[in-house]
């Protein structure tokens, strides 16, 4: 038997001490299996027997404060609710532990971050290309582009290459970022000011915040 308990026939799972003489289901024990085989150390807090301290600040499953006890009145705490005793302050003064279903609890953790990344929006740079003697139809085309990318919440980068003897006249492409950056302030705020990076120039737009109603 090991620390955590009696290793399950079901590959990979382990059972509480008390556990190890019942008659184990999968249906009545799927929120019983703990941690896989192999779990690193550093994924997951000290269980039952492994908790090394002898005295304990302890909370009950309901979150009620028990109060300092022994570790063995903890563990028999955990046992009656055929629970997890977890360490989960083990830098405070008496260490503090929690009856909990330790494998319920990472369950909903792992649930809860895979939410959290779904969720969360990733910003990307899109870009457009220019040239000096864009014409009007193709410019608006590429302007109802940029505004698309600023309304999807992504970066808006806007790029204008010279060719051959455009690089005499470098004021006509400037004065063109400076229309897009115009007909773009609804949607957008400057984030880098255009700037030449060798024969063309580049700025980049960010998406502006929109006022929820």
């Amino acid at each position: 038997m090991s620390a955590l308990g009696c290793r399950s026939r079901q590959r990979g799972r382990y059972y509480r001490p008390w556990d190890c003489n019942a008659q184990h289901t999968p249906q009545r024990y799927l929120w019983r299996a703990l941690i896989k085989k192999g779990a690193k150390r550093a994924e997951r807090a000290l269980l039952n027997e492994e908790i090394p301290a002898r005295t304990l600040r302890l909370i009950a499953a309901d979150g009620q404060q028990v109060g300092i006890v022994s570790r063995d009145d903890a563990l028999m705490e955990a046992k009656r609710s055929a629970m997890d005793l977890v360490l989960i302050a083990p830098d405070a003064n008496p260490p503090v532990v929690k009856v909990m279903d330790y494998g319920k609890h990472l369950f909903e953790a792992k649930k809860t971050r895979a939410a959290q990344r779904r969720n969360q929006k990733q910003i990307h740079v899109k870009e457009m290309k220019f040239r000096p003697g864009t014409e009007e139809g193709d410019y608006q085309v590429k302007l109802r582009n940029l505004i698309r990318f600023l309304e999807d919440g992504d970066k808006a980068k806007v790029s204008l290459r010279f060719r051959g003897r455009e690089m005499v006249h470098p004021e006509i492409g400037m004065k063109l970022m400076s229309r897009i950056e115009e007909d773009l302030a609804e949607y957008g705020s400057m984030e880098t000011e255009p700037k030449f990076e060798g024969r063309q120039v580049v700025m980049i737009l960010a998406p502006k915040k929109r006022r929820k109603h």
